[in-house]
């Protein structure tokens, strides 16, 4: 092993001990004096040097300022190996945020690593010498850290951004970003490694064998394949006792107590006393409580490349060789899975695999059986998108359909595009896209009644990013290439408006000559400005042309497949008020995705009560760390308790307000520890884990609040 250091040698405990054939040198922050020049600014050296655990650190405080940073400057550039080590304590009795920036001998040249010190004893913070993520590793978040590294607390930075290439280090910065009150850590060796890299060994067994997180104890967390099947038979004398259908309900579970809405056989959507309610097709009031992705195929995750992440897989032959597959998320053009590694290659399906311990070859009918007691028992009414066409076959809970459209139509980027560009709506291909889709999830459900209406596409990039955002449809489709069906109805709306160019050049405040000038490929179109107001109005124009477009041709695609259910909007994330409109025009009821602590404050609540529509939640969540997956979901809060908590205002909020007909919980499974397929999504937001264990208490409080809800 190679360290390149300044002077002295590291303790003996930190690092195995010095050799004398590996010598050992170091910038040391607890010295009196150092090699290397130390520049405080808003950091005060406390005290003389200690001893703590093995290593001697030095108690620097960072004073309530903008940025306190402690400047290491060696006298010449070193080069800096493969990792950083520090070693460290937070002295206070909280987390506490610290920076470290690695500077290299020119400006584009630096490393900055942000990690989160937890309160405790003295450990080694690791820092790898070149950019790192969690995504890189196939996952979205990271493990906790520290971790133990046979028998040493290792924090490790599994997240490095900038380029260090060749490593070689000038200026060494330790900062806390703007502590509101003083904040002290003790600091000692700071050396580099090369041969002994620690990020393998900071996601090395990660995962046992049944899925979970090997490195954290939860309640519901099983160590053998017979506390397994007990929880299980437990749960199910439980079910079996709560089989009972809910009092004052109808089949499809509508409230019988809510008079004179109209008995159509099909649900529909009614406004009666100056609230929307859905309907069953018997004509009572319904809420719609739902849960999304409920599925028995949530927990692959991709193995071949990383199996040192996992313990005692099992093998990819016999009874195991069911749940092995082999995909590839390589070629996909969406945001959300770009920088992920790890995605291609060999997986296993962690859930599954459980579900085939607990019920044998017969699991899948076992699973599909329990999962409908469950849903009725925690007081939910519907099955949400992207989950079991079975379930909704089995016409114990209403359902929905998704309609995916994909096909070989042009797009439009919109600067968002985080699941992909824009589906150009005026290309005839995405009509006959369109078609085909609906086609296909219309098939054989067209005359069902338990069927509640269909979602199409998910979360489109209607909006871009930034302050600019509203417009950034707009702004892509001006600067795509000149054969884009969507610039060309643009262009020839300005046209029909301006009718000369240099018109259109003086309402914009541009230079423009000519129509052949506005159509080329990659056209910098303005940004709205107050001198130009024509700007934005043309641009919001264009906007609803383009919604009413794509809400039109997928709605008249509906209504010739199936004229009698709903058209539950687009599932809005980003949005912009011509779309939202243009979405009320066509649609039954406008669906928005809503990760915020209440359902009103994820959208235009009063922008739905000027259009008069009613408003399904289609997805939304609340998750922690508590439970064995690394992530905490798009909201999170501290702990499970307060996951239940944030479910019952949440869906209380939502019962109270009289555009909102339903809310449905994203999503019914835990995530893979090690990260989705799709995108290496690895959160707690489930109610059931990978073991298919329910978490008792949230999904007590679940039902407690769905059950008030349907009451009300």
């Amino acid at each position: 092993m190679k360290r390149i250091v300044f002077a002295g040698c590291l303790s003996l405990l930190a690092l195995g001990g010095c050799h004398a054939d590996a010598p050992v040198a170091s910038i040391d922050l607890a010295a009196p004096a150092s090699t290397a020049p130390v520049t405080l600014d808003h950091v005060r050296r406390d005290g003389a040097p200690q001893a703590v655990a093995g290593f001697t650190l030095q108690r620097y405080t960072f004073e309530a300022a903008a940025a306190p940073t402690l400047t290491v400057t060696p006298a010449r550039a070193w080069s800096a190996g493969d990792e950083l080590r520090v070693q460290v304590q937070n002295a206070m009795p909280w987390a506490v945020t610290l920076t470290v920036d690695i500077d290299g001998a020119s400006p584009d040249q630096y490393l900055r690593a942000q990690v989160g010190l937890p309160a405790g004893p003295a450990q080694m913070l690791v820092i790898p010498l070149h950019a790192a993520s969690p995504r890189a590793m196939g996952m979205q978040a990271a493990p906790p850290m520290p971790f133990d590294d046979h028998g040493r607390a290792i924090l490790f930075a599994t997240t490095v951004e900038g380029t260090l290439d060749p490593p070689a280090v000038r200026t060494l910065r330790f900062g806390i970003p703007a502590p509101q009150a003083a904040q002290a850590l003790l600091l000692g060796r700071v050396e580099a490694v090369s041969g002994q890299a620690l990020q393998q060994a900071a996601y090395s067994g990660i995962v046992d064998r049944y899925g979970q997180a090997s490195r954290a104890r939860w309640p519901e967390k099983i160590d053998s394949d017979a506390a397994l099947r007990a929880v299980h038979a437990n749960e199910r004398a439980a079910l079996e006792k709560a089989k009972a259908a809910p009092q004052g309900m109808d089949a499809y579970g509508g409230r019988l107590d809510v008079q004179s809405l109209a008995r159509t056989g099909w649900f529909h959507a009614q406004k009666q006393g100056g609230r929307w309610q859905l309907v069953t097709p018997d004509g009572h009031a319904f809420f719609s409580l739902g849960v999304n992705a409920v599925t028995a195929d949530g927990g692959r995750s991709y193995v071949e490349g990383r199996e040192f992440m996992f313990r005692d897989l099992p093998p990819d032959s016999g009874e195991w060789a069911a749940f092995y597959g082999r995909g590839d998320n390589r070629s996909g053009d969406q945001g959300a899975s770009q920088g992920i590694g790890y995605n291609h290659g060999r997986w296993f399906d962690f859930y599954a695999a459980n579900l085939y311990r607990v019920d044998g070859k017969h699991w899948l009918a076992a699973w599909r059986a329990r999962t409908l007691q469950r849903l009725r028992a925690w007081g939910f009414n519907t099955i949400g998108n992207w989950s079991d066409d079975a379930l909704g076959q089995a016409h114990r809970l209403p359902y929905t359909r998704s309609i995916n459209i994909a096909g070989d139509y042009a797009n439009v980027a919109s600067g968002y595009d985080y699941w992909g560009r824009m589906p150009d709506p005026f290309d005839p291909r995405f009509a006959r896209a369109a078609e085909q889709a609906v086609t296909k999830a219309s098939a054989g459900v067209r005359d069902d009644p338990w069927l509640l209406g269909y979602f199409a596409d998910n979360e489109l990039a209607w909006a871009g990013t930034g302050p600019q955002g509203r417009w950034g449809l707009a702004l892509g489709t001006l600067a795509g290439d000149t054969k884009s069906p969507a610039k060309q109805a643009f262009i020839a709306l300005l046209r029909q408006q301006y009718a000369a160019p240099e018109t259109l050049a003086a309402a914009w405040g541009i230079a423009l000559t000519s129509w052949d000038a506005l159509n080329v490929t990659g056209f910098a179109a303005p940004a709205p400005n107050e001198a130009h107001p024509a700007i934005a109005r043309d641009y919001s124009a264009w906007l609803r042309r383009y919604a009413d477009t794509y809400f039109r041709t997928v709605a008249e695609a509906i209504r010739r497949h199936d004229p009698h259910h709903l058209f539950l909007g687009g599932r809005f994330a980003v949005n912009t008020p011509e779309a939202v409109a243009a979405c009320a025009e066509y649609c039954d009821v406008v669906s928005f995705n809503v990760y915020a602590d209440l359902p009103q404050h994820g959208f235009d609540a009063t922008a739905m009560h000027a259009l008069d529509k009613p408003v399904l939640i289609s997805e939304f969540h609340f998750g922690s760390d508590d439970r064995g997956p690394f992530g905490k979901g798009v909201v999170s809060v501290w702990n499970e308790q307060q996951r239940g908590e944030a479910y019952a205002k949440f869906i209380a909020a939502a019962a109270s307000d009289p555009n909102i007909v339903g809310a449905h919980w994203f999503q019914y499974t835990d995530q893979p520890v090690t990260g989705r397929l799709l995108d290496g999504e690895n959160s707690h937001i489930g109610l059931v884990g990978i073991t298919d264990i329910p978490f008792g208490g949230f999904v007590e409080a679940v039902r407690d609040a769905n059950l008030r809800v349907r009451s009300q």
